[in-house]
Order: structure tokens, then C-alpha cells, then sequence
């Protein structure tokens, strides 16, 4: 459209120039059939500008009517729009991208008012920055959760309500975003998923030139460099003149050819010694008693693989009522109580929290959500982390009695003090939100982590969950290999420190990436200060 206006303009020039060079031109029908022809390409110019005319406003008309039907949608349940990750992703995208390439399309013209409210209004949009931050979340969803890149594509992920396809263009986004982190793994399954879209006939702005040039290269960096030559040999017959491929073409098959002689001259000397490498790999795996990296034990218990507990040490968890010693509070109604895991000990309560103060909770907090901090255990400041992905509000009994008779039921249930326990912690989770595996409590080469509350290190954690999730969003403890699954009305708890006071490094837990829907949690951090006489101190170290 830019370079049709373009050319009008310079027409336009053009015909000025020409009849400046002239004048009186109805002295000669010579000069005036030369005006004849300047009409004619007038009208000509004239045409284009039409057909582009018309063309923007057919693409503006598509995109208001895709976008009408897809607000529509969305805003009859926003959170459960949101829940599906690439629904937040494309949002992501549309706002920080796409909205302002509607902007250069329309332009001013004939929009003025439309152009100076999404003026205004795109300082509230979106950035670079979140954008990046929901494509990375997809590729983190897509590792914890071992989905291939056209499950993700096609929008079939287990438990979707609002199914969502990806364009071209928006897997050529991805690919994009991890080429620049350097991520070639994630670059050349994106680019695949691209390409793949592409051969099925998708139609995209993006041709398949430029992205075999992004696959190959990010292949070549793997060390395959068959199949980065294979992929190369075929951007070189969609486009033999480009200047890159040709020369990674010849790059390509002298490191292909010296790799081959390489081999060959070491095939021989390696055929020797295989029998006896082989045993002494053997050997370093029977000795090894190196458990598994925790971030590969932490992924396989958020897809619900890993370590199960005993059949025995099951037959040993029980449901059943609790009125924490005859408290008034629950003598005549009870609580519902369901052990979780043994060792150590957490357990489940039921029905402890209803919709109503569920909803009184997340109105109180949504306008104070800000990104999650932690602990900086060389600073002791609080700080963002890449491994805690959500955001959170303090909620102060004083503010609303919801929130005062919700520390009321804490207190009743655990027995525990909550005057010197930290406020209620609301926190929702973004796309592919978590927090990876970390400790409540404060460890000894840590020892200002909560100086300035002055109450002691935190005894123990309770955590409600406000929102049940469609796939994803678990808390696993990654020590011992429990795992506990959203429950909305339910909320779960366990103590993080002996009866001695002592660490209990067995509670290092993590809440897994929500793959599909919305979580939201809130926790009560118990600290010691206030317990001595409701949990006393015991003997042995690591006590019970």
C-alpha cells in the first residue's frame, strides 16, 4: 500500500514536472495529446490507489470481523480464554504486535479518531517484553510437558476449552524468539512446525526461503550437517540466486567431507576398544549413586511420572473428620481431612473455603497484583526471578473480615498462632506460570532471610487453592516425589521445620507450569515466633 502511494506520488511528480516544461498548451494538439496519455496514466495511478483502497479496507473488515467473533468469545469467560496458553500467548502477540501493524495499515487518512484513540490506548498494550515472555512460556510448557510442536499448533492440548490454532507466522514468532536466545533446539522444532504449515498449503506472509534459512542453520548448530545440507540444497531451488545459502552449500558438504575422513580413519581404532568402553560405562552406572538431576525429576512429577509411594506406606494415609481437640469453632462442624503424603506430613482439608470468600479474595487482590519477588540468598533482598512466574498481593486481616476469618480458621485448624504469621499471600499464575523447586524456610547459610519480621523462621506453610486447573499447575515436592494436584475449596499444609526448630529439607517442593486453565492459589507463611507453647521444642534433632 506504502509503495503504491508512493508511486502515485512520484506519477504525480512526474506529470507536474512535465507540464512545467510546457506551457499554452491549447496552442498545440501535439502538446495536448501528450495530456491525453498524462490522463491516462492519471487514471491508471488513480485505479491503484482504489484497488489498494479497497484492499485495506477488506483486510481491516477480516480483522475486525475475526476479532469481533473472537472478543465475543473471550469475554464470556476471560480467565478461562486465558487458562489456554496460547490463547494468552496470541493476545500477547495481537496487542504488542499485530494491532500496531494495523495502525501503519490504516494510518491517518480517512481514521483519524480511530488512529489517535489506538494511540493513546497502545501505551497501555502489551510490550516486547511480555510478548517474549508468553513465547518463552509455550517452549517451557512444551519441555515440561514432552508435547511435541504440533499438538501445541493445533491447539489440542488435553483439557482445552477454547481450542486455538497457531499460524505461520506465529510459530515463525517462536522460532524467531529462541534463535535469539541462542536456543537452536526450540529454534529448529518452531521453524519445522513452520515449514511443515507451510507444505500443507497455509498461506503466510512468511515464504519457505526465509524459513529454511532459520531451520537449516539452527540444525547446522546442532551438529547434523546432512540434514542442514539436505534443507539448504532445497532453499537453493526456491531461490538459487541467495547469496547465503550458497555459500554455507559449499561450507557445508568440505565440513560434511572432512567429517566422513575423520570418521573413517578413527572407525577402525574405535572398533577396538567399543567392548571394552561399553563395560566401563557399565561400571560408572552400577557405581554412580547420583540421583536425577532435580529439574528432570521435578518435570517428570508435574506430568505425573516418577516416584510412587508403597502400597504399604498408602495403607497407612486415612480421610477423616478433625475438630482439632474439641475447639469450639469445630466441634459441630469438622473439618474433612485426607493425608497427602507420610513423610513428611501433608494433609489436605476439604471444603475449607467457600466460592463466596474465594471471590472476596480475588477482588481484594486483583488491583494490587504485581510480579512475585523472592529471596536474593546472597543479598537477602527481595527480587524477580525467571523461576517464579506470577503475580501476588498481601491481603491485611484488618481490611475486610473475609480475610480476618480466614486467619480465624487457620489458627483453628493447625492449632498454630497467627498474630506473627505473614499476611494472607494472594498470587495468580501466568502463561505456563510456576515457581521451580525451592524451600519456605530460612537454611543456615541463609540466616537474615526474615530478620527483618523479626518472628522466627517459617514453621510451616498452608496453602489454598481458589481455582481448579485443567492440566498443569501442581505442587510436587521434589525430594520425596509427592505430588498434590488444584483442588478449588481444598487447601493443603505441612510444617517445615522439626519440633527442634531444624530444617526439614525434605518440604522442598515447586508448583508446576499450568499447562491448561487458571490458578489460583493463596498461603498463610507460619513462623515460629508464638508457638513455643502450641508446638513444643523437641529433643532429637529431627523429631517429629
Amino acid at each position: 500500500l506504502m509503495m503504491a502511494r508512493l508511486g502515485s506520488l512520484l506519477l504525480f511528480s512526474c506529470v507536474i514536472h512535465t507540464l512545467s516544461a510546457h506551457s499554452d498548451f491549447f496552442t498545440s494538439i501535439g502538446h495536448m495529446t501528450d495530456l491525453l496519455y498524462t490522463e491516462k496514466d492519471l487514471v491508471t495511478s488513480l485505479k491503484d490507489y482504489i484497488r489498494a483502497e479497497e484492499s485495506k479496507l477488506e483486510q481491516v473488515k477480516r480483522w475486525a470481523d475475526r476479532l469481533d467473533t473472537l472478543t465475543s468469545t473471550a469475554v464470556e469467560d476471560p480467565e478461562g480464554f486465558l487458562g489456554h496458553p496460547v490463547n494468552a500467548f496470541k493476545l500477547m502477540k495481537r496487542l504488542n504486535t499485530e494491532w500496531g501493524d494495523l495502525e501503519n495499515l490504516v494510518l491517518k487518512d480517512t481514521a483519524d479518531g480511530f488512529i489517535s484513540n489506538l494511540t493513546i490506548q497502545r501505551q497501555y498494550f502489551p510490550t516486547d517484553e511480555d510478548q517474549t515472555g508468553a513465547a518463552k512460556a509455550l517452549l517451557r510448557l512444551q519441555d515440561t510437558y514432552q508435547l511435541d510442536s504440533n499438538t501445541i499448533s493445533t491447539g489440542n492440548l488435553p483439557g482445552v476449552r477454547y481450542k486455538s490454532s497457531m499460524t505461520v507466522e506465529d510459530c515463525y514468532e517462536l522460532g524467531k524468539i529462541a534463535y535469539s536466545d541462542v536456543d537452536y533446539y526450540h529454534t529448529e522444532l518452531w521453524m519445522a512446525q513452520a515449514l511443515r504449515q507451510l507444505d500443507q498449503g497455509e498461506e503466510s506472509a512468511i515464504d519457505k526461503v526465509t524459513v529454511i534459512d532459520y531451520l537449516s542453520y539452527a540444525i547446522y548448530q546442532q551438529g547434523e550437517l546432512e540434514r542442514a545440507l539436505e534443507l539448504t540444497k532445497r532453499l537453493l531451488k526456491l531461490d538459487p540466486t541467495h547469496q547465503r545459502a550458497n555459500g554455507n552449500l559449499k561450507y557445508f558438504e568440505f565440513q560434511l567431507e572432512k567429517q566422513r575422513k575423520e570418521e573413517a580413519s578413527a572407525q577402525e581404532e574405535e572398533q577396538k576398544h567399543v567392548k571394552s568402553q561399553i563395560e566401563k560405562r557399565e561400571a560408572q552406572r552400577k557405581r554412580s549413586k547420583d540421583p536425577l538431576p532435580e529439574r528432570k525429576k521435578y518435570e517428570q512429577l508435574c506430568r505425573g511420572e516418577g516416584v510412587k509411594m508403597t502400597p504399604r506406606r498408602q495403607s497407612r494415609l486415612f480421610c477423616r473428620y478433625y475438630d482439632n481437640r474439641h475447639n469450639p469453632r469445630l466441634l459441630l462442624g469438622p473439618v474433612k481431612v485426607e493425608d497427602e503424603w507420610d513423610r513428611p506430613h501433608i494433609v489436605r482439608y476439604h471444603d475449607i473455603i467457600s466460592d463466596s470468600e474465594i471471590e472476596k479474595v480475588k477482588e481484594l487482590a486483583k488491583p494490587r497484583l504485581r510480579r512475585a519477588t523472592v529471596h536474593d540468598p546472597i543479598t537477602g533482598e527481595l527480587t524477580t526471578a525467571q523461576y517464579r512466574v506470577s503475580k501476588s498481593a498481601w491481603l491485611t486481616a484488618y481490611e475486610h473480615p473475609t480475610i480476618e476469618k480466614i486467619n480465624r480458621r487457620i489458627q483453628d485448624i493447625t492449632g498454630l498462632d497467627m498474630d506473627t504469621a505473614e499476611e494472607l499471600q494472594v498470587a495468580n499464575y501466568g502463561v505456563g506460570g510456576q515457581y521451580e523447586p525451592h524451600f519456605d524456610f530460612g537454611r543456615k547459610d541463609e540466616p537474615d532471610a526474615f530478620k527483618e519480621l523479626g518472628t522466627g523462621n517459617r514453621i510451616a506453610t498452608w496453602l489454598f487453592y481458589m481455582s481448579d486447573v485443567s492440566a498443569g499447575g501442581g505442587t510436587v515436592f521434589t525430594d520425596v516425589g509427592a505430588a498434590v494436584l488444584p483442588k478449588k475449596g481444598s487447601a493443603v499444609f505441612w510444617y517445615n521445620l522439626f519440633p527442634s526448630g531444624e530444617g526439614d529439607y525434605s518440604t522442598r517442593h515447586a508448583a508446576c507450569p499450568v499447562l491448561v486453565g487458571n490458578k489460583w492459589v493463596s498461603n498463610k507463611w507460619i513462623h515460629e515466633r508464638g508457638q513455643e507453647f502450641r508446638r513444643p521444642c523437641a529433643l532429637e534433632e529431627a523429631a517429629l
